[in-house]
């Protein structure tokens, strides 16, 4: 089984800890990096084969990891020029397998990846999405207004749920090859495509453990509790 997992952004939204390091490499616990656990995980699933699609700091990523050697797994890594977003660097992936895993470099969460990747290819999906749902407390009285500019309806501080995706994917080959290689190609544009052209995205909810180390608050939050979240996240601390 064959992952791809995203690297090479720059973590503006977790400065000052990525100004001299990049995002995946940023350390937990004081033991290991984001990345490192990720591809731990996905080694443990009984993925053989990663590559990093790198950008932002690649060098000190291809020194940190090497060829996987002693995470026992084949490592290689795909170098983007320029910035293009989240599904654009697969374009330049040539040896893209038939069905492969594709997540964010940045993401702490207790999926069986495994099992994800055999529903995927089981249902004979082009693209699987895993979704986590949220909840979002709106802090203000909430209007609800006709159009004759009335007031149709009043929620207090309301509390929406919404189904968000978790950024790990399982997606097809021919998916990739129908785009431009090279080209600025994001995860909205993917979804905002095929929903115009009527093809299937298929959703996979996930109720375990997520979090996205994207912000701040988030980062120090998982640092501080990894020793309980490690054991969470299957690393038998």
């Amino acid at each position: 089984m064959r992952a791809i997992i995203l690297a090479g952004g720059k973590g503006t939204r977790l400065r000052p800890y990525t100004t001299l390091i990049p995002k995946p490499l940023v350390p937990l616990g004081g033991k290991y990096s984001i990345l490192e656990i990720i591809i731990m995980q996905l080694q443990r699933a009984g993925f053989t084969h990663v590559t990093l699609a790198v950008n932002h700091l690649s060098r000190l990523i291809r020194a940190y990891f090497g060829d996987g050697n002693h995470l026992g797994i084949k490592l290689d890594y795909s170098l983007e020029e320029g910035e293009l977003s989240t599904i654009g660097p697969l374009t330049l992936i040539e040896d893209l397998p038939e069905n492969f895993l594709v997540m964010n470099g940045d993401i702490l969460c207790d999926l069986d990846y495994q099992a994800f990747y055999a529903a995927h290819i089981q249902a004979g999906s082009e693209v699987s999405v895993s979704a986590f749902r949220r909840q979002v407390k709106v802090d203000f009285g909430v209007l609800e207004v006709d159009p004759y500019s009335r007031l149709s309806g009043f929620q207090e501080k309301p509390v929406i749920d919404f189904d968000v995706s978790m950024g790990i994917y399982c997606i097809k080959r021919s998916v990739i090859a129908a785009l431009t290689p090279g080209k600025k190609y994001g995860f909205d544009d993917l979804m905002r495509d095929r929903l115009n052209q009527k093809q299937n995205v298929d959703i996979r909810p996930f109720t375990g453990y997520w979090l996205d180390i994207g912000r701040p608050d988030d980062y120090e939050y998982a640092d501080e509790n990894f020793a309980q979240l490690s054991i969470k996240l299957g690393l038998g601390e």
